[in-house]
């Protein structure tokens, strides 16, 4: 099972989502209060379950939120964002080299989010 790490930043408060083996698979924006991160995370939970729009196609299918976005970053590699009911963006990846190694890492957000714990990381 997955764990929700939050650390606490000089502006508030920040999480990864981390698989049973220490992988990142996700990170989020910084909230500027715990309750607020705390929605965060029970978003991710719940939107994690949203289909996936490919954005790295000419013709990308339109996909209803919440949903993950794969796209590719200036580098030229591919990453996912998890995008809530209200669009926002609530979880975003590191660049992966290859694109199933991208859509690896969003199944495992959809195995690891749902039970996954919140854990406080020492400064």
């Amino acid at each position: 099972m997955g764990k929700f790490l939050v650390k606490e930043t000089k502006t508030g408060f920040h999480f990864n989502l981390v698989a049973t083996n220490g992988q990142v698979i996700g990170s989020s924006e910084v909230y500027t209060t715990m309750a607020s991160l705390k929605k965060g995370v029970e978003s991710v939970k719940k939107c994690c379950v949203g289909g996936v729009q490919d954005l790295t196609v000419e013709t990308p299918e339109e996909v209803k939120h919440p949903k993950f976005e794969v796209y590719t970053d200036k580098a030229g590699e591919f990453r996912f964002r998890l995008k809530a009911r209200n669009g926002e963006i609530i979880l975003g990846s590191e660049g992966y080299k290859a694109k199933p190694s991208c859509l690896n890492g969003i199944e495992s957000v959809r195995k690891n989010a749902p039970d996954a714990e919140i854990e406080m990381v020492e400064k």
